[in-house]
């Protein structure tokens, strides 16, 4: 999975994202998602590393199959919330 770190003032936003799906866009009625390089790519992180910098986010954005079981194994995300879009899962999350 990768991990991108993204700070806006005082706010931390996560990014989290299967290998995978880098560069791609998927689009279904009148959904998008985009899967920047920008926005998503960032480093290659264990799933302790995940972990620790998710504590603190403000936000998270999560997406692709890998990083939703990885939330979901952690109690982190309900599967309820996950939005599929041409059956890529995605979830947005304001923590705080």
């Amino acid at each position: 999975m990768y991990l991108k770190i993204h700070s806006s003032g005082e706010r931390k936003i996560i990014a989290i994202c299967d290998e995978d799906l880098i560069g791609k866009t998927f689009e279904e009625n009148d959904l998008q998602l985009i899967i920047s390089e920008r926005f998503y790519k960032g480093e290659k992180a264990s799933e302790n590393k995940i972990l620790e910098e998710i504590n603190d986010a403000d936000y998270m954005n999560i997406v692709g199959k890998n990083s939703i079981e990885f939330m979901i194994k952690n109690k982190l995300i309900l599967k309820s919330n996950i939005i599929l879009i041409q059956k890529i899962p995605h979830i947005i999350l304001i923590l705080k």
